[in-house]
């Protein structure tokens, strides 16, 4: 029997979502061990954990901390635990970005200054329901950060949700999260389409995926549990990856345009044919055409349909393409290589991600139509490289897993392979949209572990030293 996680000592916003619509993050340099522990110290009292609040006692603002492997560094962890942390998250990510496919116009020469260079060693994010609270828990918490000696805010970044739960490319976002073990969701989460979100079972049915795949210290989906590198330093942690995206809207409505020009396909089919859902959420594979497709000022869903697969009935891509972004970061049952794999839905779930982004604006020229935008992607998982890079590295910038060759995805696949994306269609004669890999470019990468409160608290009275 599963056994529920100690919601007390887990950071808040990890299992399940705030579903508060702004936040800040304060990215933190430490010149000494003392400030870092001090700054620890001073915080620890006030992270927001994973416990309900009572219905009608929702606070205005959290707050969580997570630290990097440089952070962990400068706060004094003896050299023998820093060893045995995982080398995805001790490499720098301006080193790994290549195997990211952050090459071309995402390399790390164009990445905003202090991301990936060791200089952020901790990072404060404060969520607020209203944004009028988000400044006044800026001018509060950057006075406290800067009355510690040694400790300065080297970077900072706010994000705001979008009206309809859109992103700026105008995709529902942020549903489809996994359902995991031992965790309840809140009855606000729930819908009666609301299932197909965990690990798909031969029998049709679904079941959580293993609270191990998301936190430390608990059982995984191969019955493993990972402690490195000290079980009293993990316990209820999670490694995040802080990923920069910064949109082109325009060039990729023009991009659009074209594409359906050259395919002959509407404009939103094509949208929803390299996406895999179409822009209010609708799965393709539940919905594949219509004959008046949402557009970009439509409502959202308020809660888009999960429960489907891609096995039997679309092994082919016919209703949603095999290089869909949805398709390749989630592909469900479809990982089964021609049968040869029973237990497809256990090889994705070894895979999966929770995700926390919100879209991020230029704040000197907000609403402006050639202003800096994107997304903050933010996520958790137990192991950078099986599951985040992963998705990344062979399912985005990949093909093979899918036997798309060097087809890469069309949103976030990076620069190089083929150029191309491929839509099968019933009678024979597959479309071609062009890729272009300066739509969605990385403006920077850090890794980083949030701590279980326990731990926290040791880590700010020097225990691990």
């Amino acid at each position: 029997m599963a056994t529920a996680p100690d919601l007390a000592d887990v950071q808040g916003n990890i299992l399940n979502g705030y579903g508060f619509g702004h936040a800040l993050h304060l990215l933190i340099h430490g010149e000494t061990a003392a400030a870092v522990r001090q700054c620890l110290g001073e915080v620890q009292g006030r992270v927001t954990t994973a416990v309900r609040w009572p219905q009608g006692e929702r606070p205005r603002a959290t707050l969580n901390v997570a630290i990097s492997y440089r952070g962990f560094e400068r706060a004094g962890l003896r050299r023998s635990l820093l060893d045995r942390f995982p080398e995805a998250f001790r490499v720098s990510t301006r080193d790994r970005a290549p195997g990211l496919g952050d090459v071309g116009p995402s390399s790390p020469e164009g990445w905003d200054r202090h991301l990936g260079t060791g200089d952020v060693h901790l990072v404060l994010t404060v969520c607020t329901r209203e944004r009028a609270d988000l400044a006044e828990q800026r001018r509060q918490l950057r006075e406290e950060v800067e009355a510690i000696r040694g400790l300065a805010v080297v970077a900072e970044q706010e994000t705001h949700d979008l009206p309809h739960r859109r992103e700026h490319f105008g995709y529902a976002d942020g549903f489809s999260q996994p359902d995991i073990e031992g965790v309840d969701r809140p009855g606000s989460h729930r819908a009666p389409e609301d299932s197909g979100v965990g690990v798909p079972l031969p029998d049709g049915g679904w079941r959580p995926v293993r609270l191990g795949e998301f936190l430390l210290g608990h059982r995984d989906e191969d019955g493993q549990v990972d402690d490195e590198p000290d079980p009293d330093l993990v316990h209820d942690g999670t490694y995040v990856v802080y990923r920069k995206l910064e949109q082109d809207v325009p060039r990729f409505r023009a991009v659009l345009a074209d594409a359906a020009r050259r395919t002959g396909l509407p404009e939103e089919l094509v949208a929803a044919k390299v996406m895999g859902r179409w822009r209010d959420g609708t799965p393709l594979a539940t919905q594949p055409s219509r004959s008046a497709p949402d557009g970009l000022d439509d409502v959202a869903c308020d809660q888009p349909g999960n429960d489907f697969r891609y096995l039997p009935d679309d092994r082919d891509g016919h209703r949603c393409p095999l290089g869909a972004h949805v398709r390749r970061v989630n592909p469900r049952d479809a990982l089964d290589f021609g049968g040869a794999v029973r237990s497809s839905g256990r090889l994705t779930a070894r895979h999966r991600i929770i995700r926390r982004g919100m879209p991020y604006e230029d704040p000197r020229a907000p609403g402006d139509e050639h202003g800096r935008r994107g997304l903050l992607f933010i996520c958790y998982n137990a192991d950078i490289a099986r599951q985040f890079e992963t998705i990344q590295a062979h399912w985005c910038n990949d093909g093979d897993t899918f036997g798309l060759g060097d087809d890469r995805d069309w949103f976030v696949g990076g620069a190089g392979g083929s150029g191309k994306m491929t839509i099968p269609t019933r009678d024979g004669r597959p479309r071609f949209v062009e890729v272009h890999p300066d739509l969605v470019v990385t403006r920077g990468t850090e890794y980083l572990f949030a701590p279980g409160m326990r731990a926290l608290h040791r880590l700010a009275d020097g225990a691990f030293g």
